[in-house]
């Protein structure tokens, strides 16, 4: 059983309302059992909603209370990613998953780059929320290119 970006199999939840539908890893799910979730949406945000980036640190840091996760129109939802992520974290454990595949450069999923926090399209080295509480918690992260 595997955790998987609910975006990658297809699910309008993207931040502008689309998806990010990638046939490997929808063809996944015909091979294993797979739990989708996205952290945006089970933190309590709507599909579409305004993009956000971390600003002023690293996952890490929000999850201390040292950054935040802005909007592009400065509205700060670092609760909402955090509430996310930490749901997230416990449909994975009740399932006992030690694996998830999650959307790469995502605030809240992304595994080995995110966007800097400008809303530039400028990419750092860094990952989401979501993975850091999941790599914290002993639970494996992909991305949907390294799976």
């Amino acid at each position: 059983m595997i955790t998987v970006s609910a975006c990658l199999c297809g699910i309008n939840c993207k931040y502008n309302g689309g998806n990010n539908l990638n046939p490997r890893i929808r063809k996944l799910m015909e091979e294993e059992e797979v739990i989708l979730v996205c952290p945006e949406e089970l933190g309590g945000l709507k599909t579409p909603r305004c993009p956000a980036e971390i600003v002023g640190g690293s996952a890490q840091d929000v999850l201390e209370g040292k950054a935040q996760v802005l909007t592009k129109e400065g509205d700060d939802v670092t609760r909402d990613f955090i509430k996310g992520a930490y749901e997230a974290l416990e449909i994975t454990k009740k399932y006992k998953i030690n694996k998830a595949i999650l959307k790469s450069k995502s605030p809240s999923c992304g595994t080995n780059k995110i966007y800097d926090g400008t809303f530039t399209d400028k990419l750092i080295d860094g990952i989401g929320i979501t993975a850091e509480l999941f790599k914290i918690n002993g639970i494996e992260v992909f991305s949907e290119d390294d799976y």
